[in-house]
């Protein structure tokens, strides 16, 4: 009667034993979820309740950040106060595509307003400060699974009072307030795509950018090229086909968007395009009659892509988007006598 109750017990112990054991195993097993300046996943914050002075930056800062992180910081002042966010001058994550931060990056949100106050990566230049227009303000760090860089980031923030951080009435006005007349005068005079949105959304244009080139249901326009053929051959040739040229034949002009389309309530960039127009004049002439004039024979009608802005409304900011302009293009060109045209 013992020995089997002795055998029961060795049994009992042993299963224990190897419960333990696994236990033991599987916590040592576990993937560590350690804080470092927020938190892991996306969907939580760590919110930080702002007294004075303080900082987050990127894991390791000022040497290479981890890949595969997302961190979230939520800062909260008192009603009364606002928050100012400064940079380190040490800055460097990596580098954007097509100017545009894809990858890794951080980036500021205003909470209360749900609107992007910017995006940053790669080390060309220092972000500007920022400050926050209620008592809070997000910020979000994300890295992808391929090529970490360093430093990475660091940000210091403080406590202004209220009255202090209200900004002052710009003398010029912002794009968004900005008339048609004023606004498309100064968009014209950019000379990249990239400057007008720096200009139209000085702190958020990557992210403008980014959004601007989704894809979207319509179908985008086409870009149409003329090729003309070298032609050689004798000199009488040669000549003639330069007389050719300057005489009655379709040629580059550069219209103006607003008054080819009569829309004077938007803004284009380019504020102007090339389109194909007769042009020269008719000295050659096989008609009979005292006055030819040089008119389209062949007339087609072809897509550009461009940028449209529009005003919202007032306070309402600008609507800005890509879209396909109809351009009448002149392909074959003839002279005729003025009265037979009338």
């Amino acid at each position: 009667m013992i020995l089997p109750l002795l055998l029961l017990l060795a049994s009992l112990l042993q299963q224990y034993g190897t419960e333990a054991e696994s236990s033991h195993v599987s916590k040592l097993h576990l993937p560590a979820v350690k804080e470092q300046n927020g938190v892991q996943d996306s969907n939580q914050e760590k919110v930080i309740t702002v007294s004075g002075e303080g900082m987050v930056h990127s894991p390791d800062f000022p040497h290479t950040y981890p890949r595969n992180t997302v961190l979230v910081w939520r800062l909260v002042a008192t009603s009364n106060m606002r928050i100012q966010l400064t940079f380190d001058e040490r800055f460097g994550l990596e580098d954007p595509e097509d100017g545009i931060c894809k990858y890794d990056f951080v980036e500021i949100e205003d909470p209360t307003e749900k609107t992007l106050l910017g995006r940053w990566c790669g080390s060309q230049s220092v972000p500007a400060n920022h400050i926050s227009k209620g008592s809070q303000i997000s910020i979000r760090f994300i890295s992808d699974e391929y090529f970490p860089s360093e430093p990475g980031f660091c940000i210091r923030y403080s406590l202004l009072p209220a009255s202090v951080s209200e900004p002052e009435v710009p003398a010029v006005l912002p794009p968004s307030l900005q008339g048609a007349e004023d606004l498309s005068e100064s968009v014209a005079g950019l000379g990249t795509l990239e400057e007008v949105m720096k200009y139209l959304e000085p702190e958020r244009w990557q992210f403008e950018m980014e959004e601007l080139y989704k894809p979207t249901w319509h179908i985008l326009g086409k870009s149409f090229l003329h090729n003309k053929k070298a032609r050689g051959g004798a000199d009488l040739n040669l000549l003639r086909e330069e007389v050719r040229l300057y005489s009655c034949t379709p040629r580059n002009f550069s219209v103006s968007l607003r008054e080819e389309l009569k829309r004077t309530d938007a803004i284009f960039w380019p504020s102007c395009l090339l389109v194909k127009r007769c042009g020269g004049n008719c000295a050659c002439c096989s008609h009979r009659c005292y006055d030819c004039q040089c008119i389209p024979a062949r007339v087609t009608k072809k897509y550009h892509e461009v940028l449209l802005l529009k005003h919202r409304g007032v306070g309402r900011g600008l609507q800005k988007s890509l879209t396909d302009v109809l351009l009448e293009h002149h392909e074959e060109c003839t002279c005729v006598c003025k009265d037979d045209s009338d």
